[in-house]
């Protein structure tokens, strides 16, 4: 079992910054890949950014790439999500999540752990 919490959610004016962090426990933690999703109201749970367990690896939606950064501090067991320039359509509930099967790291159905969530609002 891994257990997963995220923070440093918050509300930000459009082009503002905010720094997630996810703070794993559980079992060999440090060695799962990773991932952040987000959801909207009344919209479905999308992909954000994927880091694989030794950090050299990551992707992005095309929606964010170029403005959020993703990184892992595996001795912390921690994996940060960076988001400049935020814009209105950023607001959402973000969530980090570790796979439980083999799959696309853009698919939340690879996904089996999940964090509580954080709620970032950006401000027009």
């Amino acid at each position: 079992q891994v257990q997963l919490v995220e923070s440093g959610g918050g509300l930000v004016q459009a082009g503002g910054s905010l720094r997630l962090s996810c703070v794993a426990s559980g079992r060999t933690s440090s060695t799962y890949d990773m991932g952040w999703f987000r959801q909207a109201p009344g919209t479905e749970r999308e992909f954000v950014a994927f880091v694989s367990w030794s950090g050299i690896s990551t992707y992005y939606a095309e929606s964010v790439k170029g403005r959020f950064t993703i990184s892992r501090d595996n001795a912390k067991m921690t994996v940060y999500l960076q988001m400049n320039n935020l814009k209105p359509e950023d607001t959402a509930v973000y969530y980090c999540a570790a796979p439980i099967r083999s799959g696309a790291y853009y698919d939340s159905r690879t996904f089996g752990f999940w964090g509580q969530g954080t709620q970032v609002t950006v401000s027009s």
